[in-house]
């Protein structure tokens, strides 16, 4: 091996786990053409055996699944070590994309999709585990003191979140989530600026979605937050974002 091929990175290794045989294909055929590395099962047993054997960058995982469900396989995946996970749903329900994110996923993409639109959520997902890893690794700053909103702690660098005396266990895209809100309290903080911060979409395509009301991503992960750490703490400004309120 060359000196510059051992200085040459590795391609990030992707799990694609969809039982529908062309859908998957064409995930993988798109994610390899974008230099990614991808395995591919197609249930849901295949696929926690899978992420077992092997350290994935990521998974990208369809909740209908024959044997296991999305649901229980991400449950599964996440209980040795938290893995950054992408459902796809093919119905637009509420209720299973908060199923999804209390078991730990960290988006989520509705069917039909673009593969577009899927490299570009796979691409902000890694981004953020990296930014979370190099934000973990590095030495505390003065800057990195813990944010104190009412009741609530958010300490950044452990990435810690306490209510009163209670420790709360928020999946990445929640504690990044809160953080956002916890920077600026009791302030309104708009949902594409939350598109940009949180899920890392550039400012133009988080305006755009923002103006077309499709925010649904931030909306549900608020209401994922909701639960965990009260439904008071959060206050919906109607049509514009949501701001952290101090409350005991």
């Amino acid at each position: 091996m060359s000196s510059a091929e051992a200085l040459e990175p590795r391609p990030r290794r992707l799990l694609v786990v969809e039982d529908d045989r062309a859908i998957a294909d064409a995930v993988v055929r798109r994610l390899r053409s974008e230099g990614y590395a991808v395995d591919v099962v197609h249930d849901g047993r295949a696929a926690v055996a899978a992420a077992d054997r092997i350290r994935y960058d990521a998974v990208v995982l369809d909740v209908m699944l024959p044997g296991l469900d999305g649901l229980e396989v991400c449950r599964r995946i996440q209980e040795a070590e938290p893995v950054p996970v992408l459902m796809l749903t093919a119905r637009d329900d509420e209720a299973d994309r908060l199923v999804g994110l209390a078991v730990g996923a960290d988006d989520y993409v509705t069917k039909p999709f673009s593969p577009r639109e899927l490299v570009a959520r796979i691409a902000a997902l890694l981004r953020r585990v990296e930014r979370a890893a190099v934000l973990a690794a590095r030495v505390r700053e003065p800057n990195d003191d813990p944010l104190v909103v009412g009741g609530l702690t958010v300490d950044v660098a452990a990435r810690r979140v306490v209510v009163g005396a209670t420790e709360v266990h928020l999946t990445r895209t929640e504690f990044d989530l809160l953080t956002a809100l916890a920077r600026r309290p009791g302030r309104v903080v708009e949902r594409d600026r939350l598109l940009a911060e949180v899920w890392d979409w550039d400012p133009v395509t988080a305006a755009q979605v923002a103006h077309n009301g499709a925010t649904r991503a931030v909306d549900s992960h608020v209401k994922a937050l909701r639960r965990k750490i009260g439904a008071d703490r959060i206050r919906t400004a109607h049509g514009v974002g949501y701001a952290l309120e101090a409350l005991p």
